[in-house]
């Protein structure tokens, strides 16, 4: 007779085997209502599944993180029931949850049409109204390979074949709709009442370009039709905030086919800003104590053997170039050209710590169909750093990084941050003491900070733990900028020493750090943030000179240059347009300050000054302004850096 424990510790006593849905009815008729499944013993079970014994329950409704999974995995069976039903000649391979919805691929004779996601979005929505009950049976798995083939399903059958001879296959029933799946399933489709089709896509079978193309259909789905709008509306925004779009209108960057993928160019007006960010940076470094390198964009292949990269990170390398009979490298990473300046010469206790930064290039080799405006390039600059410390300076040198990142990326707009540690995996290098004592020292800079964070047990790399810092923009969406990684492993390859106090050698510890990721792509996460409408300091033209007509053209000239001996970015339009329109094509192009001059602002040397908003902000004679344009950039987080 089952005793049901419950997340309250409270007991209910059964006089026969329950399942989880009869224990929701018997505490209540709305929670049997709500209920998509349970958690039993800490294992997620269908809530159909049977409790035969004493058992721990945690019921399972769509206001768990679990309960929202199911329903985003049931409605990609969902899916999959419409295409069939539709299209009946379609294959089903695989359909898993992904971030805030799912996908299924499909092979099929044609291509999938925008009007045929409607078709199938308006067939799931019939078979979701018609609350048809969702069924677990198991079957060996030949079996179930033979039935997958009967029914024409060849790529189910093939997945099962991979799967070892003495399992049983579970399969998941709908109406006339059979999948395979491990579950758990919602109870029935009526239960998915909030979803959405988005797209159409390519898909390799099992994601190895060698295969066959199929067509991956993605979708959302959410507990009801509000958050389902919420996040519609988050897409539609995302969409508009599209960093290629407005890298193209703002003339930033570009991607030039000639050149090949990946590969970014840097246009005059994305110059500007990055030349400030870049500036910004070094100046921050410099007040944190830390010295600038130069490294080399190749080196020999043996050096990248040494470092275990040709071996752990091959197949992200470019192939090796042949010279003199040696193979060089283009370098994916920074790591070993700063392990080597370290090395150079014999380094005493006394040396330590030593703070070495460099925005260096990388190359990187990406599949073309992961490439992604400046999300995801093969040629980019990653903002590095590495510290070389004693045991004893870890937790110093953490607190002075996290200071640091933390500052910098405050400066930039971004005060939201979800925080990661990330320790020991099982298969790891270093002693037990290290491991422990620099886990310790990560976790102790971050409590004395007051940071919250999320403990990620056996997540660190296999050669030290980790800090990851995520950062959320504008629309709420996270971005992984800034890593904080120990290493025991690059030393200990290269045979790092530094003397003692007490004349032993000694092994450095090295602290791998970056705090924006890539130039390249946190560039992009600040077009996003800001929707091309940068902030005054990185704002690459800040002011612009209107004339009303050309009387007023050596004024102008004038202005601009009074403004840029400031070091403010200004620059004139002297066209023969009517003010209007001036105003308005500058506006587009998200500038934050226009500066309309007419015969009035000539006589009196001042300027009537616009925002981009549509302010009128008055008249103002030029120091005026000046001070104005130059508090602002100043304020760009400076209190918070000097605080």
């Amino acid at each position: 007779m089952p005793v049901i424990t419950l997340p309250d510790e409270s007991q209910r006593r059964f006089d026969e085997p329950v399942s989880v849905a009869d224990v929701a009815a018997d505490i209540g008729r709305g929670l049997a209502k709500a209920t998509l499944a349970g958690k039993v013993d800490g294992r997620l079970v269908d809530a159909s599944h049977r409790i035969n014994e004493d058992a721990r329950l945690a019921i399972v409704t769509d206001r768990d993180p679990e309960g929202v999974e199911m329903i985003r995995h049931s409605t990609a069976h969902l899916m999959a029931h419409a295409v069939k039903s539709l299209f009946p000649s379609a294959q089903v391979t695989i359909g898993p949850v992904i971030d805030d919805g799912f996908y299924y691929d499909f092979a099929f004779e044609r291509p999938f049409h925008p009007e045929d996601l409607e078709k199938i979005e308006a067939r799931m929505k019939e078979l979701a109204k018609a609350d048809i009950p969702v069924e677990r049976r198991v079957m060996p798995r030949d079996e179930a390979a033979e039935f997958f083939r009967a029914q024409g399903e060849e790529y189910k059958a093939r997945i099962i074949e991979d799967i070892p001879q003495n399992e049983d296959i579970s399969l998941y029933t709908q109406g006339d709709f059979v999948d395979l799946c491990r579950g758990p399933h919602v109870p029935s489709t009526g239960k998915l009442k909030a979803f959405k089709l988005t797209k159409v896509a390519g898909a390799y079978w099992r994601g190895d370009s060698k295969n066959e193309m199929l067509q991956r259909i993605y979708g959302t789905a959410w507990p009801n039709k509000q958050q389902l709008e919420d996040y519609l509306h988050r897409l539609a925004e995302a969409e508009r905030r599209d960093h290629r779009r407005i890298g193209q209108e703002l003339n930033l960057f570009s991607i030039q086919d000639e050149a090949g993928g990946g590969l970014v160019f840097w246009h005059p007006n994305g110059a500007r800003i990055r030349r400030v960010v870049e500036q910004f940076w070094y100046d921050m470094h410099e007040r944190a104590g830390y010295e600038f390198l130069y490294t080399p964009h190749i080196a020999n292949l043996e050096l990248w053997k040494t470092s275990g990269h040709a071996d752990f990170y091959g197949e992200s390398m470019y192939e090796p170039m042949e010279d003199d009979n040696q193979a060089f490298q283009l370098k994916p990473m920074n790591c070993p050209f700063h392990v080597l300046v370290y090395k150079d010469r014999l380094r005493s206790y006394r040396d330590l710590p030593l703070r070495w930064a460099e925005m260096g290039t990388v190359y990187r080799r990406e599949m073309s169909g992961a490439l992604h405006g400046l999300m995801r390039v093969r040629g980019f600059t990653q903002d590095d750093a590495h510290i070389f410390c004693r045991e004893d300076q870890i937790e110093d040198e953490i607190l002075r990084i996290l200071d640091l990142t933390l500052d910098v990326l405050r400066a930039f707009g971004f005060d939201d941050f979800d925080i990661n540690l990330s320790t020991r995996p099982d298969k790891a290098v270093g002693s037990d003491h290290i491991w422990e004592h620099a886990t310790a020292a990560l976790r102790a800079a971050l409590e004395k900070k007051g940071l919250e964070y999320e403990l990620d047990e056996g997540g660190g790399a296999f050669y030290g733990p980790k800090i990851d810092i995520k950062i959320r923009d504008a629309i709420g969406r996270q971005w992984q900028c800034s890593t904080v990684q120990l290493d025991f492993n690059l030393p200990e390859r290269f045979d790092l020493e530094y003397v003692a106090d007490d004349n032993q050698r000694r092994r450095p510890i090295m602290v791998h750090r970056a705090l924006l990721g890539s130039v390249e792509r946190f560039f992009g996460v600040l077009i996003e943030h800001y929707a091309g409408s940068f902030p005054l300091w990185l704002a690459p033209v800040q002011a612009q000179v209107l004339t009303i007509t050309d009387r007023q053209d050596d004024y102008a000239r004038e202005v601009v240059q009074t403004l840029r001996a400031q070091g403010l970015r200004a620059e004139m339009d002297l066209r023969n347009e009517k003010i209007g329109f001036k105003i308005r094509e500058h506006t587009l192009q998200r500038v934050p300050y226009l500066l309309v001059l007419g015969d009035r602002e000539m006589e009196t040397r001042s300027v009537a000054v616009r925002s981009r908003t549509g302010q009128d902000l008055g008249t103002m004679d030029l120091d005026a302004l000046i001070q104005r344009l130059s508090r602002e950039v100043a304020d760009r987080g400076r209190t918070i850096v000097e605080d």
